[in-house]
């Protein structure tokens, strides 16, 4: 085969030549490497790049599929991973100069998995600092690109895998999923993300996030593709408090099956009452609801609480367990952290334990609320990321000015699912959700396999060229506007971060104070009259609410 026709391989169809003995893993991974050394300097895809180590695993898969040693569908398959995943005496990062020098002894526990299933591991891959933040230039690598417009945000925080895919430089990754780090990047980029069911897939050995919100899961070019990657990874790991001992499907059985007579809720609202989304994604997302009537699915709408209800709840828990994970750092050395990170994490000084509280009680009901729509439809889909922005345009302050489509199934806990829709006028890519009860995560892949293959945007990929000049960009540090806080407001900050221990320049103060007003807001938007016997969810099964 060409060494084009190589990388336009899906998974799947590289996995069955590879098992008919009809594709060498050596002549594959040759082919993506080679074609990753050509485009990389315009996609700033990759942290670190493991190709020799790569093209030996590539030979002993070669030597054990030619002596009938096949090991499955992932045997001689090139991956990378987002750089927050521990990989043995390799360098694991989180994108920060915090982690510059970290070189772990041993692999995540998935990491470990796709190699005992025959996998190649090509290197590691540019993420958002530490799983969080935006697309930073202050960093000690470059924020990657689109590999559809490189002047164009990927999305985050698995933002590497999202290029490298769509550009066809593995056929495989992981990412994480904390309020949609997977779906977001595999929305703007045009490939298929997957969040497991929280519990599903081990965390062990991944740089944490927020421990109650982090889903390790699969990033592909298609649902297929994520089913195989899932019959590798799940399953119980004793290393993760968090995994769920329930047995594991195999993802890809009945991938084929279609979704007639599948019941699809629409959770139409996000888009048209709760969030503005990108305006051609409305007609994308009307498209795919009737080519779901269309192959026997019974769609009606349904609705779910507000967008800004669980990302009040999301950000309040989940900032908080991540400024605690990060807190020695943040005061001994806050200068080298990205402005991004820093403006979000140092902002949880503002909850209170009893916000905390509040939030996770509030989590518990909103997982509650699921069991009779878990009831009523197998499905439901809603819009995802859509016309990734520029990257010189990335604002600090959306994180908290605006919710996001994804956090939603966060709070929940099941599985999500983002799928490619449709393209703009310009050409990016736009996504869509669809999620699933909690543990029936192949019945979500499914439904994305029959969509893709009925609307065929999958066959389409990026026009690059080796050896194009990527859009500069001279991006300045973001300057914050304090002037119309309320000085009751500076002085709730300071004092909140005079307890957490930070002792803050005079501008990365300002950061803080900035960020106040919106971070108070999201505390006070919590319910204050939960009943007494309200349970958290420190104690989290998503599956316990099942009908």
């Amino acid at each position: 085969m060409t060494a084009s026709a190589l990388y336009d391989l899906t998974l799947a169809e590289a996995a069955a030549l590879i098992g008919a003995r009809k594709l060498s893993p050596v002549e594959y991974t040759s082919a993506l490497v080679a074609r990753t050394e050509a485009l990389e300097p315009q996609l700033n895809a990759f942290i670190t790049r493991t190709f020799d180590a790569a093209m030996a695993d590539a030979k002993t898969a070669e030597a054990e599929i030619a002596a009938g040693k096949y090991r499955g569908p992932l045997h001689g398959i090139p991956f990378a991973v987002k750089d927050i995943y521990d990989t043995a005496g390799v360098l694991t990062s989180g994108h920060s100069r915090i982690c510059i020098d970290r070189v772990p002894a041993k692999d995540a526990t998935t990491v470990a998995r796709l190699r005992a299933a025959g996998a190649i591991l090509t290197g590691k891959l540019a993420t958002h600092e530490f799983a969080h933040g935006g697309p930073s230039f202050d960093l000690p690598w470059p924020p990657a690109r689109n590999p559809w417009n490189t002047a164009h945000f990927t999305g985050g925080s698995s933002s590497g895998s999202g290029a490298a895919l769509a550009a066809g430089l593995v056929p495989a990754s992981l990412g994480s999923d904390t309020g949609g780090s997977i779906r977001g990047p595999a929305g703007f980029c045009g490939i298929a993300g997957h969040k497991p069911t929280y519990g599903l897939v081990s965390r062990a050995g991944v740089l944490p996030n927020s421990y109650s919100y982090d889903h390790c899961g699969p990033m592909a070019r298609t649902s297929e593709d994520c089913a195989l990657i899932m019959n590798v990874i799940a399953g119980h790991d004793p290393a993760d408090p968090g995994s769920s001992p329930r047995p594991v499907a195999d993802f890809a059985a009945g991938i084929g099956a279609g979704v007639k007579g599948m019941r699809i809720g629409v959770v139409r609202h996000f888009w048209e009452q709760d969030l503005a989304v990108y305006p051609e994604l409305p007609a994308a997302l009307e498209a795919a609801i009737r080519l779901f009537k269309e192959m026997g699915a019974i769609v009606e709408d349904v609705r779910m609480r507000p967008l800004q209800s669980y990302s009040d709840v999301k950000i309040v828990t989940a900032e908080s367990e991540l400024m605690s994970i990060h807190l020695n750092e943040l005061i001994a050395r806050p200068h080298q952290f990205g402005q991004d990170f820093r403006a979000r994490s140092t902002a949880a000084c503002l909850f209170t334990a009893e916000d905390y509280v509040r939030a996770s009680r509030e989590r518990r009901a909103m997982i509650a609320e699921m069991r009779p729509l878990y009831q009523r439809y197998d499905l439901f889909l809603t819009a995802g990321n859509a016309g990734a922005p520029r990257l010189d345009k990335h604002n600090i302050l959306v994180f908290w000015q605006r919710p996001n489509l994804t956090s939603p199934f966060n709070c929940t806990g099941g599985p999500a699912l983002s799928v490619l829709c449709g393209f703009t006028k310009d050409g990016l890519p736009m996504g869509m959700q669809l999620a699933g009860r909690p543990f029936d995560d192949a019945t979500v892949l499914r439904a994305g396999h029959a969509f893709e293959q009925a609307a065929g945007f999958i066959k389409r990929r990026p026009n690059l060229v080796a050896g194009a000049e990527p859009p500069k960009f001279d991006v300045q540090p973001w300057v914050p506007d304090t002037s119309t806080v309320a000085p009751a407001v500076r002085a709730q900050a300071e004092l909140a971060a005079q307890r957490a221990g930070f002792n803050l320049p005079g501008p990365f103060m300002e950061e803080l104070v900035a960020v106040a007003p919106w971070a108070l807001a999201m505390a006070r938007r919590l319910r204050r009259d939960q009943p007494r016997e309200a349970e958290v969810c420190s104690v989290f099964d998503p599956g316990r609410d099942l009908p």
